[in-house]
């Protein structure tokens, strides 16, 4: 049975801002390697720095594409052609949320390895609330 402070406030380790697109390991990549160049990257660039083969990371560009995470531009350069991968503003934003929760996580796992560390904001909030 739920108590009502349980109601109120969110569960400490629900995580809910992980968001589920972003978190798979190819894609945080795919994100991690277009926000760190903000001018884009090319297909094969991408590629290499991801570890992917072609079909794979058409695919993941498809998801995030489609969730407006990235902007993909089909171009020509010295007559051959070339795929470059941007972050968009919303796919930035979203990064940068999810990387907030990721950290989250990170503190609330160091704190339950090295208790000497002390809890995290989230835990002291609830343990304060009871």
């Amino acid at each position: 049975m739920n108590s009502p402070s349980s109601r109120r406030h969110p569960p400490a380790f629900a995580y809910e801002g992980l968001d589920r697109v972003i978190h798979e390991r190819a894609r945080l990549g795919v994100l991690t390697s277009l926000a760190s160049h903000p001018k884009g990257l090319s297909f094969g660039d991408l590629k290499l720095l991801c570890g992917l083969t072609d079909g794979n990371l058409s695919r993941h560009l498809r998801v995030l594409e489609r969730e407006r995470l990235i902007a993909i531009v089909k171009d020509q350069r010295q007559r051959r052609p070339q795929t470059i991968c941007r972050v968009t503003a919303i796919g930035r934003r979203r990064y940068v949320e999810y990387l907030a929760v990721l950290e989250k996580v990170l503190l609330d796992a160091t704190a339950a390895v090295r208790p000497e560390a002390g809890p995290s904001r989230t835990r002291s909030a609830v343990a304060s609330s009871s």
